[in-house]
């Protein structure tokens, strides 16, 4: 049985990807900034058996808490989020620049690091970075998710390289109009016929794409079938741009 770290499992790709994973039979360790709450992490592991809700919240803490229960990571699942509102680049506060990176790239780096040497030492392990496909046309108002984003795919890329001779995969999955509440909420572009017409103007698959189904992709990623697969960006986007 293969084990898993999942980062923020109840947002992005969270929701999607669990289900799918759980169903490949893997053993799901599960980060959320709400598993700080004990009755949080109760009431998740109860809507989703066989997952494991980790109380910690930083790099550091969530290694320590996996070394108390005796575990070796085989794949981390960085699905990193961060609030994404438009704003033209003279209006942005450089603190949400800062704090975009913090948990954008700080975060899933730091995390990566502390991983390494266990699975360097076994020459066994894989990454999956979930970023975003916005680099392949950059939209207005998006610049700081957008490059921030960008820097994570460069920086999975560069972590392939230098670690394809230990037997550690790296690959990205970058999604781009995908169902979820933090990015393209149903409210808006589901429920609402505006939105709907907005997304099929955009998307020439003329949806938004499922959860699910970025599911599928992640779990074929994260199950070290095809291990020779590194230092590759998975478009998630419907045909676009």
């Amino acid at each position: 049985m293969r084990t898993l770290l999942l980062t923020h499992a109840k947002h992005y790709v969270g929701p999607g990807a669990l289900p799918v994973l759980l169903r490949e039979g893997m053993q799901v360790l599960c980060h959320d900034e709400s598993f700080a709450d004990t009755e949080a992490a109760r009431a998740f592991e109860a809507n989703f058996p066989g997952a494991v809700a980790l109380r910690a919240q930083s790099p550091e803490g969530l290694i320590d808490e996996l070394q108390q229960k005796k575990l070796a990571i085989d794949t981390l699942i960085s699905n990193d989020v961060f609030p994404n509102s438009p704003h033209p680049i003279e209006e942005l506060d450089v603190n949400t620049l800062r704090s975009s990176f913090e948990a954008l790239l700080v975060f899933p780096f730091r995390l990566t690091q502390l991983l390494l040497p266990k699975m360097k030492e076994r020459k066994h392990g894989s990454f999956v970075f979930v970023t975003s496909a916005r680099y392949l046309q950059p939209e207005s108002g998006y610049s700081i998710a957008t490059s921030i984003r960008a820097g994570t795919t460069a920086f999975a890329l560069a972590l392939a390289k230098e670690t394809a001779s230990c037997g550690i995969q790296v690959n990205v999955f970058a999604p781009n109009y995908l169902y979820s509440e933090a990015y393209y909420p149903r409210a808006r572009f589901v429920d609402d016929a505006a939105g709907r017409e907005l997304i099929a103007s955009k998307v020439p698959m003329g949806r938004l794409g499922d959860p699910k189904e970025a599911g599928e992709v992640i779990a074929f990623l994260a199950s070290g079938r095809a291990p020779f697969m590194t230092g590759q960006v998975i478009n998630f986007t419907g045909g676009w741009p």
